[in-house]
């Protein structure tokens, strides 16, 4: 089985912002038990920017650009902790620093994939970080929740697990409700349960309703999905075995979006939107049809011709993303126009159906 297990910062580090290398040694020892049992296991690991706070002594500050400068000192550290522990077992790692622009980009994206497949193939284990030091937008951007759906989806795994410091999501916040009770199976999202997960906040950047939002890609993937707590004795192995109650476990769709079609609905940051009308939303959502610029009835935002946007029906729902063929003021001009008003050399076409995805069911 091809695992991959992602920890996050209110796992790894104490209330008071240091980091547990208790904790980072027994997800260690985990993923050693799982190789020893057969399976390919790929660490996607949070906690540099804790690591370079507590190595400089500082306060954690607020200053994104400071903070990525903070990332690049607490990365040797927190990398240097999983090499020592991993090295304790004979086992060797790899180091993979990923941004935006490795997933925006359809052959940086492809050539990660073999990155990995080989590092795999030499019988290391590879430690994932979202590379905060040079991506742009990385503070903002990324909690690696969706960086580890993301790597599931490309290296086409069979698990997704996200170590947490609940059990999983459960019934109500429980700061605010502490007999809230686990929810062990989620087979599909509906408001009520992103309304739960979005009030049961933890440690770091992501919290739940990130994790949710990552399951829900992870399934649509083809991937199982079990979020649980990273304190849990033998955690990994339990969710390999698919024991019940080890956390909330989202099983993965029978019918799942295709790699590129995830790659543009959770990869590619999108750069305005579409609001269309009753029909194409219909023709999108239901009959698998292009949105032409006659179903379109407003404009949001600027892009150009390749761009990704959001598409909206008019109750303001976003329910679809695309790559646009236009640019933002040609769309604006022409939304509306039937195929025999538009000038000739111009596609009625605004968005292929090769090149957009459906958001609010998989196709």
């Amino acid at each position: 089985m091809r695992v991959i297990v992602k920890i996050g910062t209110s796992s790894l580090t104490t209330e008071s912002g240091e980091v547990k290398l208790s904790s980072l040694s027994k997800l260690v020892n985990e993923v050693v038990d799982a190789r020893h049992a057969g399976h390919e296991v790929v660490v996607v690991t949070s906690g540099a920017i804790t690591a370079g706070v507590q190595r400089l002594g500082i306060e954690r500050p607020d200053e994104p650009e400071l903070l990525q400068a903070i990332s690049a000192v607490g990365q040797i550290d927190l990398m240097r902790a999983y090499g020592d522990s991993f090295n304790s077992h004979g086992v060797a790692t790899g180091q993979v620093l990923l941004a935006p622009h490795d997933f925006r980009d359809r052959n940086q994206y492809l050539h990660a994939k073999t990155t990995f497949e080989h590092l795999l193939n030499l019988n290391v284990v590879p430690v994932v970080n979202e590379n905060d030091a040079v991506a742009d937008d990385a503070i903002r951007y990324g909690d690696n929740d969706r960086i580890a759906a993301l790597v599931a989806n490309l290296l086409r795994a069979d698990l997704l697990v996200l170590l947490t410091d609940t059990p999983g999501v459960l019934t109500a916040d429980p700061r605010a409700q502490p007999n809230a009770t686990l929810i062990e199976e989620i087979a599909a999202t509906d408001q009520s349960i992103e309304d739960v997960a979005g009030n049961a906040g933890v440690r770091g950047s992501g919290g739940m309703a990130s994790k949710l939002a990552a399951a829900k890609m992870a399934s649509w993937s083809g991937v199982r999905t079990v979020i649980a707590a990273a304190d849990r004795q033998d955690v990994l192995a339990d969710a390999i075995s698919a024991v019940p109650g080890i956390g909330t476990s989202v099983p993965a769709r029978d019918a799942h979006v295709a790699a590129r079609k995830l790659w543009i609905g959770f990869a590619v940051s999108s750069h305005g939107q579409i609001v269309v009308d009753d029909g194409a939303a219909k023709a999108l959502s239901s009959d698998g049809g292009s949105l032409l610029i006659a179903g379109i009835v407003g404009v949001e935002g600027g892009f150009g011709p390749g761009d990704a946007v959001e598409i909206v029906d008019c109750s303001g729902t976003t329910f679809a993303k695309g790559l646009i063929s236009l640019d933002s003021d040609v769309v604006d001009q022409w939304k509306g126009s039937r195929t025999e008003d538009l000038p000739s050399a111009m596609s009625p076409v605004a968005v292929h159906r090769d090149d957009l995805v459906v958001l609010n069911s998989p196709e």
